[in-house]
């Protein structure tokens, strides 16, 4: 498995959200920040995805944050924080992501998917998006 360059990252980030920022620091670290708008009546949401060599990407919604949550519940499901509103997008112990793959092509749409199940968990109360319960100390690669 080869890694993608973060130079590669960056320009497929910049060509797919050319308003959203990207910052680089060589080949070891880049954060990129841009918007999703799951559906067309979907909110616009901020996201922020970080990604240092060695260790599992972290994606976060920076806006709007607090994200909204239904009645009777007090946090958020399929998360690492609902304090920092850090998604979990897949099973780090399955390997369904690793640096072989294209953000635009694997975290981003996959975040676009956990906030239409977002989306839905706040009208219903239930989450429908799947996963398993985990520990937070699992997001290293």
């Amino acid at each position: 498995m080869n890694r993608i360059s973060l130079v590669i990252q960056e320009g497929a980030l910049k060509s797919y959200f050319p308003d959203s920022q990207v910052s680089r620091v060589g080949e070891k670290e880049l954060i990129w920040k841009g918007t999703l708008k799951p559906t067309a009546l979907s909110p616009t949401y901020t996201i922020k995805l970080h990604y240092k060599t060695g260790k599992n990407p972290t994606v976060y919604v920076i806006n709007p944050k607090p994200l909204k949550l239904p009645e009777g519940k007090d946090q958020l499901p399929h998360v690492y924080s609902t304090k920092h509103q850090q998604l979990c997008l897949y099973y780090p112990k399955d390997k369904e992501w690793n640096p072989s793959m294209l953000y635009v092509r694997s975290l981003i749409p996959w975040t676009s998917e956990w906030l239409l199940h977002y989306e839905i968990f706040v009208c219903t109360g239930v989450w429908h998006g799947g996963g398993v319960d985990h520990d937070p100390s699992e997001n290293k690669l």
